[in-house]
């Protein structure tokens, strides 16, 4: 996969590329990221790329010509290109899953008041981390491509980001280390038995636990199994008692 980023601030993401995981899928030529500092496209004096908005209003506006001519250099037949924007569908597990079986991503990072509503004629989608307002596109580009860098096949194990939260609809079960007790603190009993069944089974519970009282929103989404549909009565009813 190749990610294109298109930022003014391509400093911003230095220590991101350089850390962790993302390190480790660029140095194992699993991901490639590229960041291109939007100024370089202007053909205005100094490199400026924003202006006033048309018809007055506060704030300067980022403008439709230099990301025209970046998307132009860089799009190709597998392309898809995404505008970081409060206004956008709130980006979901779901969401990482779909884009990380892209070919090449070019994400666009707007600042100031925004950009020129005609880049919004060359895009495929517009994506939204939720439902706040940043300074700029930087944090998202970053939550995006961290997100969708982890499930492409050999970054990190299989098994590993197919027990995540959300990857399911469920949060995650509880997780416990050594040692195993800790001031009173002790892991579960069920967890230091050795019978993976029953584990597997505690565990299912308590992601179904988990969610119903921390996210019980999530559970509207998930198509339940009669199996999770007796674990959530049973919840319910101990709730109300």
């Amino acid at each position: 996969m190749i990610i294109d980023i298109i930022t003014i601030f391509p400093e911003f993401f230095t220590t991101f590329l350089e850390t962790s995981i993302i390190k480790r899928a660029i140095e194992d030529d699993l991901v490639e990221i590229n960041c291109h500092q939007l100024r370089d496209y202007s053909d205005r004096k100094h490199q400026k790329i924003d202006d006033t908005p048309y018809g007055g209003g506060a704030g300067m506006l980022m403008q439709f010509a230099p990301f025209y001519e970046v998307i132009k250099k860089l799009k190709t037949k597998d392309s898809h290109i995404i505008l970081l924007s409060p206004q956008g569908k709130l980006f979901t597990q779901s969401s990482a899953t779909t884009l990380s079986q892209k070919k090449h991503l070019i994400l666009l990072c707007g600042h100031y008041e925004g950009i020129d509503a005609r880049v919004e004629e060359l895009i495929d989608e517009e994506i939204s981390i939720g439902d706040y307002v940043l300074t700029g596109g930087e944090i998202p580009a970053m939550i995006l491509s961290d997100a969708i860098v982890r499930l492409i096949p050999n970054v990190i194990a299989q098994e590993s980001y197919e027990e995540d939260s959300l990857q399911k609809g469920w949060l995650k079960y509880p997780q416990y280390t050594k040692p195993e007790s800790y001031q009173g603190y002790d892991v579960p009993e069920i967890l230091k038995s050795g019978h993976h069944k029953n584990i597997e089974a505690w565990r299912k519970k308590e992601s179904i636990k988990k969610t119903y009282e921390k996210r019980s929103d999530l559970i509207d989404q998930i198509k339940l199994t009669d199996e999770e549909k007796n674990i959530l009565d049973e919840l319910k009813s101990k709730n109300n008692s």
